[in-house]
């Protein structure tokens, strides 16, 4: 076992034009989501590089993995499992609004309304949290 330091994230995969910050185990998705969006863009002559950001907490944030992800990202995804208002993603735009950083954050997550009983992989889809909303939210 690999001890967990609180409040510290972890690069999981490099990239040089999109960063993709998750948290929890809806990382798994995020991972397969951006190996497919760059073989499509692939497919056409293009290249797409996104890194992946596991980071792990929300409270306390990694604040020097958000000030290297802010200096080296203009465009930034937030993806969570969790209700995207006042969620992960709101304390990441927060942390960049106050550092001052001008990056495009996306935020993906939950809306703050109920959400329907079913199959896990169908309400994914219905709240835009599926492999293919992740993917185009990447293109």
């Amino acid at each position: 076992f690999e001890e967990i330091v609180v409040g510290s994230g972890r690069k999981l995969k490099d990239g040089e034009d999109l960063a993709v910050l998750s948290l929890g185990p809806i990382g798994n998705k995020v991972e397969k989501a951006i190996t497919e969006a760059e073989r499509r863009v692939a497919e056409q002559g293009k290249k797409l590089s996104i890194a992946h950001y596991d980071m792990r907490f929300v409270k306390p944030l990694d604040k020097n993995l958000l000030e290297k992800i802010g200096h080296k990202f203009k465009r930034i995804i937030t993806i969570e499992d969790g209700v995207r208002e006042g969620g992960f993603g709101s304390a990441v735009l927060e942390y960049f609004s106050d550092k001052d950083f001008h990056v495009n954050v996306t935020r993906m997550g939950l809306p703050d309304e109920f959400v329907e009983h079913g199959p896990v992989e169908e309400l994914y889809k219905i709240v835009g949290l599926d492999q293919e909303s992740i993917i185009k939210c990447m293109l």
